[in-house]
This record gives C-alpha cells, sequence and structure tokens, in this order.
C-alpha cells in the first residue's frame, strides 16, 4: 500500500468521501487542496455504464477546450504538397511524409505529442503503427487526427483540443487545465467536456449513464462529485 506524506494528508483531511459535492465546491476544494510547486493538472474521471468491449459503446471523441489544457502541445503533420504547406501555416511543429516516418522508424525518434495526417498518408503511417499505437500517437479519423482539413486539425490542437477514450473499467479520464487558470476556466473547460461526454451516449447502454465523477489535481486527493453536475453543466 503506498504511503502518503503529511502534506497530502494535510489536504486530504479537507475532503469528505462520503459526500458528493457541486461542480463548484469541488472545483474549489481540488484548487484549495493543490499543495505542490509547480502547476498542477486538474483532471476529471467519469466512470460511465457502459461496456467498453462493445463497439457502439467504446466511448472515444474529441474536444477543443474553452481555455486549453495550459500545455503546450508539439503537432508532427504527415502530409504532401499543398497539405504541408497548409500544415506548416496553421502552425505544425514538425511536416513531412516519409521522411518523419522513416525518422521515427530509424531513429526511434518522438520528440512531439500529436500527430495528425492526411488520408492518403495512412498507408506509410501504418508502418509505425507498432511505435505510435501503444504511445497513443496513432492518428485517427474518430478524433478528427486523420482528415483532408489537416490545417483545421492543426490549429484545434495547438488551441487546447483534448482526446479521450473509455478505458476497461468504463472510466472517461480527461484533463481540464491547470490549478493557475482559476475556478471559472476550469468550470468551462469542464462544461465542454460534458456536453461532449452526454451527446455520445450510446443509445445501447443500459441503466444510469453517468456512474460516478471526481476532480482531482496531480498530487491532490480525488474529489467526488454529484453526477447531476455533468448535465447541469452541459446545459448552462
Amino acid at each position: 500500500m503506498a504511503r502518503h506524506g503529511k502534506k497530502y494528508l494535510a489536504v486530504k483531511a479537507k475532503v469528505d468521501s462520503t459526500r458528493k459535492y457541486s461542480l463548484d465546491e469541488a472545483v474549489s476544494l481540488a484548487l484549495e487542496t493543490a499543495y505542490a510547486k509547480f502547476d498542477e493538472s486538474v483532471d476529471i474521471a467519469i466512470k460511465l455504464g457502459v461496456d467498453p468491449r462493445k463497439a457502439d459503446q467504446n466511448i472515444r471523441g474529441s474536444v477543443v477546450l474553452p481555455h486549453g489544457t495550459g500545455r503546450t502541445v508539439k503537432v508532427l503533420a504527415l502530409a504532401k504538397g499543398d497539405k504541408a504547406i497548409e500544415a506548416k501555416e496553421a502552425g505544425a511543429d514538425f511536416v513531412g511524409a516519409e521522411d518523419m516516418i522513416e525518422k521515427i522508424q530509424k531513429e526511434g525518434w518522438l520528440d512531439f505529442d500529436k500527430v495528425v495526417a492526411t488520408p492518403d498518408m495512412m498507408a506509410l503511417v501504418g508502418r509505425i503503427g507498432r511505435i505510435l499505437g501503444p504511445r497513443g500517437l496513432m492518428p485517427n479519423a474518430k478524433t478528427g487526427t486523420v482528415t483532408m482539413d489537416i490545417g483545421k486539425a492543426v490549429k484545434d490542437i495547438k488551441a487546447g483540443k483534448v482526446d479521450f477514450r473509455v478505458d476497461r473499467a468504463g472510466v472517461v479520464h480527461v484533463p481540464i487545465g491547470r490549478v493557475s487558470f482559476g475556478q471559472d476556466k476550469i468550470k468551462e473547460n469542464f462544461s465542454a467536456i460534458a456536453d461532449t461526454i452526454l451527446r455520445m451516449k450510446p443509445s445501447t447502454a443500459k441503466g444510469a449513464y453517468v456512474r460516478s465523477l471526481a476532480i482531482a489535481t496531480t498530487m491532490g486527493p480525488g474529489v467526488r462529485m454529484d453526477t447531476g453536475e455533468l448535465k447541469a453543466a452541459a446545459t448552462a
């Protein structure tokens, strides 16, 4: 069993584990219990009533957060000709085709956080699928990273687009900012996630769609929230 230090135990004591807090209370408490010297990430975990083993319930998508994530993201764009120029002008950090794929294959180069590609590049991208896949870097049409509108894809990522996918336990983990953002920006980012998740509810899902909800900073304790806050935030 992991042992926690005095600072963690001190802030954890401020959280009532038997309560389910409102959005305002939960965000305020999460920020209050952030104690690290660095600007901690703020993340939410949503337990959904879905079966990820079923294709139509394997929730996966993306959303552009109004205030971004507070993180600088390096983007690799795999495209040719005019589309390569479009990606570069949109702010892609690295642009190329066979040359970039070869660099990844032969040099193990992975100095990027996201990969976008035009559809015609995917046959070549398949060569490095075993490298990109396990790291969550493989371009995918469902998350908008395989597209002819590659300029928009790059801009969205740079603006704060986040990808999410339900795990085997039916939980979606999503970063929604940094402690330095303050309560209002965190709440607005949360609303964007809430709206997206609720719109993706599968028609075949049985029972309650949102089973549990919690917010936490990188080093801080989890703060449970009333699941009704997701719907309230989405319609706000």
